[in-house]
Parts: structure tokens; C-alpha cells; sequence
């Protein structure tokens, strides 16, 4: 762990981190947790729905609200990760899915498509400290995200086929962005999950760290390697690099939504979603 002298006393990383932090905002009940760092301008983006992260309706709107407050506050840099120890996020929250309300289906799908669309394209510089396991739609906000930093010993991918799901032409697209081709192409048809070494071999990550604290390190250094680049160039060049996938989205973005709704109520994959959910419920135990 990185280290620095202050008044004689050494200091770990991570209180010096703490000590630069402060709340974006104070909303109680939020499943999500924004704190700025005053010296850089750096924003983090915490999801906090525990244990696991699972990307349900609440904490995607909560997702999206704090990533529009980050923009708004004109911050130098999103950092987005989790608060818990080992995952990053489990994915999108078959509970969603399982037996749905029809209408709670539709919204939950729009807002998960508003997050991506929010993350994408961002203007703000974005990077993710992943600190745990991060399936499926764990891996679709890491990747969406313009570096990714990880902890060793955990496993990120896109695994919808191993539950009987089909990826959307979104997430395809935005692993096409980070892979070459034929790696994500293999990946996605075979639901592989990248171990991290994996993942840092094919280029889906950009550095392994020990730590969480290093992760954030990390990703604040990667801000800093813009700091010599015209914010508006930076921001419109990715634009110009994203722009085809989002507005493939945009204007499919209704019948999107009724693709989703008519496949997850497919007999055959309602079963599968309750398998898997049964096979949750036997290693709780």
C-alpha cells in the first residue's frame, strides 16, 4: 500500500483518501453514496444496495440521479465502485424478472437503459475501482466506464447466456468497445467469466492493485493524464467514438423495451430465472 510523510508521520493511503472526501449530497435512504474529493475534484460513486449490489429499479434511478448531480457539479473525474468487500455488483436483480409486474418490468428495464446511456456517454471523465465480483450487468458498468481498475482473485464478465438470456445489442456493443472482436464475440457466446489476470490479459481491465485504496489512486491518476487536455475536446471526441452505439439505442430505445418484456416472459426463460433463483436460495443456506 502506497504510503506518505506528513509532519513526520506516515500515513496510508487510505486516510489520507478519507481526509479529502466529502459528501456530494446527505439524502437518506439513497442506495447510492457520492463523496467529492476537494483537492482534485474527483468524484466517487459508491452503490451501496448490500450484500451484493443487485441492479434493481430503486438503485438504478439512484445510479442515475447521483451520475446527473456529478455532471452538474461540474466534477474532474466519476469514480464509480462499491461498499462491499467482495462484489462490485452481481448484476441486474432477477427479482425484477421473476414473475414480473408488467409495468415495474418496462420501468425497470427504461432505467437501466438511462444509466448506460448516462454512463456512456458521460462528459465527465469516468473509471471504476472494482473491488469484487462483477457479472453481467457489474461488467456492463465497468466497461462502460472509460478505465477499470481491479482486485485481484474476483471474476467480471457478461454470463447472461449461462442463464438462459441473450445480451442486448447495448451491452454487445459497449464489450466490443473495450475487446477485440473475436475475444468478445467467444465471450459472449459462451458466458465466460474473466478471472481478474484474465481480464488484465485481454484488456477488459486496464491495471490490477492490491487494494481498494490503490484502485482509487489509480483512477484519479488517470484523470490527471488529462490535465493538459482541453476538457471540451476530451469530451467531445469521446462522443464522437460512443456515438453510433447510443444512438443505435436511442432510437430503438422503445422497441428495446418490448423486446425485453417479451422475452423475459417467455415460459422457458421464467423457469430458467427460477431455477437460478432456487440455486441462490440452496447456497444461502
Amino acid at each position: 500500500m502506497q504510503s506518505a510523510l506528513i509532519n513526520g508521520k506516515k500515513l496510508c493511503c487510505s486516510m489520507l483518501l478519507k481526509n479529502c472526501f466529502r459528501p456530494l449530497s446527505a439524502a437518506s435512504g439513497k442506495l447510492t453514496n457520492v463523496e467529492i474529493n476537494d483537492k482534485t475534484g474527483v468524484a466517487v460513486l459508491t452503490m451501496n444496495r448490500l450484500p451484493v449490489n443487485g441492479l434493481n429499479l430503486d438503485l438504478l434511478r439512484d445510479l442515475l440521479q447521483s451520475i446527473q448531480e456529478i455532471e452538474k457539479n461540474k466534477c474532474r473525474g466519476l469514480i464509480l465502485t462499491s461498499a462491499s468487500n467482495t462484489i462490485f455488483s452481481a448484476g441486474l436483480d432477477i427479482t425484477e424478472m421473476y414473475k414480473p409486474d408488467q409495468e415495474r418490468l418496462k420501468q425497470f428495464w427504461n432505467a437501466l437503459q438511462d444509466v448506460w446511456l448516462a454512463l456512456y456517454g458521460s462528459a465527465v471523465p469516468t473509471a471504476a475501482a472494482i473491488n469484487g465480483h462483477s457479472p453481467a450487468g457489474g461488467c456492463l458498468l465497468a466497461s462502460s466506464c472509460e478505465y477499470r481498475v481491479m482486485l485481484p482473485k474476483y471474476t467480471i464478465g457478461l454470463n447472461e447466456t449461462q442463464l438462459g438470456i441473450v445480451a442486448p445489442k447495448w451491452f454487445m456493443s459497449t464489450f466490443r468497445n473495450v475487446l477485440p472482436r473475436r475475444i468478445a464475440e467467444q465471450a459472449l457466446v459462451q458466458g465466460k467469466m474473466f478471472t481478474s489476470d484474465e481480464a488484465l490479459k485481454v484488456g477488459l481491465v486496464d491495471e490490477l492493485v492490491a487494494s481498494k485504496e490503490e484502485a482509487l489512486i489509480k483512477c484519479e491518476k488517470f484523470f490527471a493524464s488529462f490535465s493538459k487536455t482541453d476538457p471540451i475536446a476530451r469530451y467531445l471526441t469521446k462522443k464522437q467514438l460512443r456515438y453510433n452505439d447510443m444512438k443505435e439505442l436511442q432510437d430503438e430505445k422503445v422497441q428495446d423495451v418490448e423486446n425485453f418484456v417479451s422475452f423475459v416472459n417467455q415460459p422457458t426463460v421464467q423457469k430458467s430465472l427460477g431455477f437460478y433463483l432456487e440455486s441462490l436460495k440452496k447456497k444461502a443456506k
